[in-house]
């Protein structure tokens, strides 16, 4: 393999956040929304509810945080990125494509039979897929053997993983969150979206997790808490993740399920359904940028 430049983060990780930088990573993130909206219709099915309560999140990670190189996805000193939450990976492929680690004409053949972008992320099928996901909860205790790893390995990266509100309701989850602290594991951080609305309805109805953050404390995490769709707030929890020593860190993101399609919000009834027509012309519209709106 020949020599090349050490990757960087798309736009500097813990640099000043600048409002360019925040416009831009706002607009990478209705790209990802719009992206979603186009794949879930296309193949006619899949989930954009929690896809798109994730799309600020992923693009804050994608294009500001992670060190990664989409031309060397294998790199060793590469930052692990982990979408537990594995029925998101609409999100997870637009942006790794809009990072460069396919083209992104190959969105279109989401859920389609030889398609390497799958119901769910095959990380020996689509490039930039840190693990396979299905069964919800093993994010968590596979990016602490990642963390772990590096530790003993004596590796500079940092690993990230992204689960779901109704995704924590599952025990291996803390098992996980359990070993995480045994180990100190200050290299990893967990970050949850939660929207609040899981397949069958409401999670406060199905099995409530307040008072959440507490409970992570209670496990020997470092908790922050945010607002999931402000950017500035997601880079600067991030960026405190970092700085944070001896424990894990977890970023609880309040956030919408669907966010950004109107009729899609706070609804159960979009966790994995796919528009019709009508409703991918109406998405789209809200979906466009500000200036194609007012313009």
């Amino acid at each position: 393999m020949t020599a090349s430049v050490t990757p960087q983060p798309a736009v500097g990780r813990h640099g000043h956040h600048s409002e360019e930088v925040i416009l831009s990573l706002e607009a990478r993130a209705r790209a990802i929304r719009r992206a979603v909206v186009t794949m879930v219709h296309g193949a006619g099915s899949g989930h954009p509810g929690g896809s798109l309560s994730a799309a600020d999140i992923l693009a804050a990670l994608y294009f500001h945080q992670l060190r990664i190189d989409p031309a060397q996805p294998h790199w060793e000193e590469r930052d692990r990125f982990i979408l537990s939450k594995g029925h998101a990976a609409p999100a997870l492929y637009a942006a790794l494509a809009m990072r460069g680690f396919f083209p992104e004409s190959e969105l279109a053949t989401l859920r389609r039979l030889d398609s390497r972008l799958q119901g769910h992320p095959d990380r020996n099928k689509t490039p930039g897929v840190e693990m396979t996901a299905g069964a919800l909860g093993h994010g968590l205790p596979i990016g602490a053997g990642l963390a772990l790893a590096a530790r003993l390995n004596g590796a500079s990266y940092r690993t990230y993983v992204l689960m779901g509100d109704g995704e924590i309701q599952a025990g291996v989850v803390w098992e996980g969150a359990m070993a995480a602290a045994k180990y100190h594991l200050d290299n990893l951080t967990a970050i949850l979206d939660f929207n609040g609305v899981q397949l069958d309805g409401m999670v406060a109805d199905i099995m409530p997790l307040e008072p959440v953050a507490e409970k992570w404390r209670s496990f020997g995490w470092h908790v922050l808490e945010i607002d999931g769709h402000n950017m500035r707030q997601i880079l600067d929890a991030l960026d405190h993740a970092a700085r944070i020593h001896a424990m894990p860190t977890i970023i609880v993101a309040r956030t919408v399920k669907g966010k950004g399609v109107s009729f899609m919000e706070n609804r159960s009834a979009w966790h994995g359904r796919a528009p019709t027509q009508e409703q991918y012309q109406q998405a789209m519209a809200e979906l466009a940028d500000p200036e194609v709106k007012h313009g």
